[in-house]
């Protein structure tokens, strides 16, 4: 199977992600040129798949995958690192929408080190005109209408990115990730159940920080308030890579030990 691009008239009979935002969508990672965390990625994948009700082809076999990006990614256009954006959408071929067959298509972001925390930090604030759901598809990368808004007000008002909350007002993620607030040596993440991402790359983050004993970990439920509290705070984006947050509204933050966290977890990968 290779890539695959539509003409105008072949969008408006099969790809449903153009017409109904109907594909979802998981980040790969390159690094050194090969392949990490491609496990966590490609079950990550299947499980968004089955949430979405797509029909999974018998190829979509992890080895499947780790060829493809091997063949066309690391050799053929010879990315050493980057993230792989790779999106499987639903094709209008089937009797019904659950037997219809399923085509893909992906971006590469080349990048230094995409387990490296990128030197500029963030702006970021809240946004409250709009919020997001905290239901069982809010935790996978589908269409987000409100991610698109998001990233406009953020744009318009001079920001890298905004906040968004859920309906009961706590902090549920960005537009592009999730957030993690460290106050002393305690690490607070927003619950999958308040409307953030189920994030491959936090994960294996947060997983390296506990089974090292490096920080306390613990999953809350997040008043917007209490961002400003926080000491540091940093974005992980599958989509975009990792960054600190050096300000929200009047409150600036460090980036210290986070940094030393991170670079603690970029060498366990050598």
């Amino acid at each position: 199977m290779e890539n695959q691009y539509f003409t105008s008239e072949e969008i408006e009979v099969r790809n449903r992600a153009f017409l109904s935002g109907d594909a979802v969508k998981v980040s790969f990672f390159i690094r050194n040129g090969h392949l990490i965390m491609d496990e966590e990625c490609y079950f990550f994948l299947m499980a968004s798949m089955r949430k979405m009700r797509l029909n999974i082809p018998l190829s979509y076999t992890l080895e499947f995958f780790q060829s493809l990006f091997r063949t066309e990614v690391i050799e053929g256009k010879e990315v050493m690192n980057g993230i792989i954006n790779f999106q499987v959408f639903r094709n209008a071929d089937g009797i019904t929408l659950s037997k219809a067959s399923v085509s893909y298509f992906y971006e590469i972001t080349e990048t230094s080190d995409v387990l490296a925390v990128y030197e500029r930090p963030l702006e970021l604030d809240l946004i409250k005109e709009i919020n997001v759901n905290n239901n069982l598809l809010s935790n996978i990368r589908v269409h987000s209408p409100e991610n698109i808004y998001g990233g406009i007000y953020a744009q318009e008002n001079d920001l890298d990115d905004v906040i968004l909350l859920n309906p009961n007002k706590r902090i549920a993620r960005t537009t592009t990730g999730n957030l993690l607030f460290l106050e002393g040596n305690v690490i607070k993440v927003p619950k999958q159940t308040e409307g953030a991402y189920i994030s491959p790359l936090m994960e294996n983050f947060v997983t390296f920080l506990h089974k090292n004993n490096l920080a306390d970990i613990q999953e809350h439920e997040i008043i917007a308030f209490e961002s400003q509290k926080a000491e540091e705070i940093l974005l992980i984006s599958d989509e975009k890579g990792i960054f600190s947050v050096g300000k929200i509204r009047n409150k600036t933050f460090g980036n210290t030990h986070f940094k030393e966290l991170t670079e603690s977890w970029r060498n366990s990968f050598l």
